[in-house]
């Protein structure tokens, strides 16, 4: 099951359906039918202008971004987990996992601590993140 994530709306769409979609000659986003970003200037400027907003899966992407140094950003874990954490207190259920993550294994200089670690997979398990059950 391969997924197409569109930065201008934050949604996640099957390769099939976007298949459907260009047949249908659908060619901008299937969900809020903005044209797709022609670079990765356009990509980050589109996913910048939703954080702004504080689209919580808008600012659990841009951490994602930061954490691999992706779109043109130079990696920056500190960044990273700042903006997880503003992801998570916003409501983004994979940001509380992944900080849940950064804390139990202290990960991106964040030092190692058991019970934020649980706090975060708690408070991900309790939203329905699957992975957040262990």
């Amino acid at each position: 099951f391969i997924q197409f994530f569109f930065v201008c709306c934050m949604k996640k769409i099957c390769n099939g359906c976007i298949m459907a979609a260009e047949k249908r000659d659908i060619l901008n986003c299937p969900f809020c039918r903005t044209p797709r970003p022609k670079s990765e200037a356009e990509s980050l400027a589109m996913v910048q202008t939703r954080v702004e907003k504080k689209d919580p899966a808008a600012i659990n992407y841009l951490a994602q971004k930061y954490c691999h140094g992706n779109l043109g950003l130079q990696k920056d874990m500190r960044k990273a987990v700042e903006l997880w954490t503003e992801a998570a207190e916003l409501g983004s259920v994979e940001a509380m996992f992944i900080i849940g993550n950064v804390y139990d294994f202290g990960e991106a200089g964040v030092g190692q601590d058991k019970k934020m670690a649980v706090k975060f997979y708690r408070k991900a398990a309790m939203h329905g993140h699957v992975h957040a059950h262990h």
